[in-house]
């Protein structure tokens, strides 16, 4: 008998919606029904960002520091522009009306940039002006800060100056407050992450020059299921606990006399996944000796 050869196996939104209502003993028959289900599965999302670590949701990015300017919000956005081809990935734009300055990080399409957080609010349709190449179009609007607020807590970072890495500790609200001067200048040893809906990451002490870059971990948010065709942001080891933990969520709702059981599939699942996600490294047993022993 031949095997496949493929390796692709992928459900879509719909196919764990009905995966989840068949384990409840259920069938998917309004609209409804796959509405309330996908609220479920994005809820069952959320339950994950506090179980702890997901490796697959670690994105690592960068921040250009500016002199003098303590608090960054963090990720990046998405402008719509008139036209991207003539900037270049890297180069700082400036807003001709607002002043308001953000880096380009990815070009995605004609008509699109990635941008680091702006300094301010850029004005819709005004016009943007590269610092190195010098090319200039239009912005649409202020871009949105949706990739902003999917970042969940940042879990390590460093300051790169000069092609050199020097480690940078994370301190708590209450230690960051007792500063007593936050306006200090000199390299960064200190960040304080500033949990909020739009999340800042505020500096100590203030940087000293423009040409510093803070890299960071950051753990953020799967991307919401909100439509019938969506795949899922999740590898595939993660599968299976996906669909217990729906049909776990659909028991609370549809099938309360499954709840329990279901609830123990879905714990043993994840336990299972998360087990598996861990970061692994090579262990080495040394003996060890006493006077006369060897154990």
């Amino acid at each position: 008998m031949a095997v496949s050869g493929s390796k692709d196996f992928e459900l879509d939104v719909a196919e764990y919606i009905e995966e989840a209502f068949e384990r409840c003993g259920l069938e998917v028959r309004t609209g409804y029904d796959s509405a309330t289900a996908r609220r479920s599965l994005n809820l069952l999302f959320a339950d994950w960002a506090n179980r702890g670590l997901n490796r697959w949701t670690i994105k690592q990015f960068s921040q250009t520091l500016a002199s003098g300017v303590v608090e960054y919000p963090v990720g990046t956005i998405t402008a719509t522009v008139a036209a991207s081809g003539s900037l270049t990935v890297g180069e700082t734009l400036t807003g001709g009306t607002s002043g308001t300055t953000a880096k380009i990080i990815t070009k995605p399409t004609s008509t699109s940039l990635t941008l680091t957080v702006p300094s301010g609010s850029f004005t819709a349709g005004e016009t943007i002006t590269g610092g190195t190449s010098s090319a200039s179009t239009t912005i649409a609007a202020n871009p949105g800060l949706s990739d902003v607020q999917s970042t969940i807590d940042i879990l390590t970072g460093v300051i790169r100056r000069d092609n050199s890495d020097i480690s940078i500790s994370q301190i708590s609200r209450d230690t960051y407050l007792t500063i007593p001067n936050k306006t200090t200048t000199g390299r960064p040893i200190q960040y304080y992450f500033d949990r909020q809906i739009v999340p800042v990451l505020k500096l100590w002490p203030s940087p000293e020059n423009s040409t510093d870059i803070f890299i960071y971990d950051r753990l953020v948010r799967v991307d919401d299921a909100d439509s019938a065709v969506d795949t899922v942001e999740v590898p595939f080891r993660f599968y299976p606990c996906l669909a217990a933990g729906l049909a776990y969520y659909l028991a609370l709702k549809r099938a309360p006399d499954r709840v329990q059981i279901l609830k123990a599939i879905y714990e043993e699942e994840f336990e299972r996944a998360a087990l598996e996600d861990r970061d692994k490294t090579s262990t080495y047993a040394l003996p060890t000796y006493t006077y006369g022993f060897t154990s």
